[in-house]
């Protein structure tokens, strides 16, 4: 199974702020009170005015981003962390192999990375994005680390984070659906209601 991420994540407040008046801004709502936007093609340029350009080979430590944060991007999301902190994240995942990488600004500069792994062989909280959220002041919770702890695991992609924002899903969504889906089947005989559409029930 694949995964996908390209998003700036920060506080929903801020994000609300400082995307209101954009056309191709859509936010993913997370807990502790976090929202995801995912990072277009599109949004991009509405943000600095051309196209968005890509690198050419595998990200590495050295480059550690299939994006290529230009200057006038990197400007735009440091002014937006005057506000709080901000991170722009990167993932991608197939077969159970992949990278991810992470960058946070914080008061008009970057403050912490980039840093990038696609080892993983150090403890969970020192893996990019898992650092990076802590850095944005994610509180340890019951999930396993920081990245379930927001719910950045419920959606598999940038399609299927744009979908969650524009439905204004919460990241329990999908529990909330398996536990009322666990209720109905509790009772003797009873069965999930077929007149409610599949995609209520979280079969897409």
């Amino acid at each position: 199974m694949s995964y996908q991420l390209s998003a700036v994540l920060a506080d929903v407040e801020l994000l609300r702020e400082e995307t209101r008046e954009l056309d191709h801004a859509v936010l993913g709502g997370l807990r502790q009170d976090f929202a995801l936007l995912p990072v277009t093609p599109q949004l991009v340029e509405e943000l600095i005015g051309t196209p968005p350009d890509y690198a050419a080979g595998e990200p590495d430590p050295e480059h550690p981003f299939t994006l290529l944060l230009s200057p006038t991007l990197t400007e735009v999301l440091a002014r937006w962390s005057r506000r709080g902190p901000v991170a722009y994240v990167e993932a991608e995942f197939a077969g159970g192999i992949g990278h991810q990488a992470a960058v946070v600004w914080l008061g008009g500069q970057r403050s912490w990375g980039p840093r990038f792994d696609a080892v993983f062989d150090r403890p969970r909280e020192q893996w990019p994005i898992n650092a990076a959220l802590i850095e944005l002041g994610v509180e340890p919770g019951a999930w396993i680390d920081p990245f379930a702890e927001l719910g950045l695991h419920v959606e598999r992609d940038t399609a299927g984070w744009l979908a969650h924002g524009r439905r204004g899903l919460s990241a329990d969504y999908w529990d909330e659906l398996a536990e009322e889906w666990e209720e109905q089947q509790s009772g003797i005989g009873q069965q999930p209601d077929r007149s409610r559409s599949v995609v209520d029930w979280g079969i897409l």
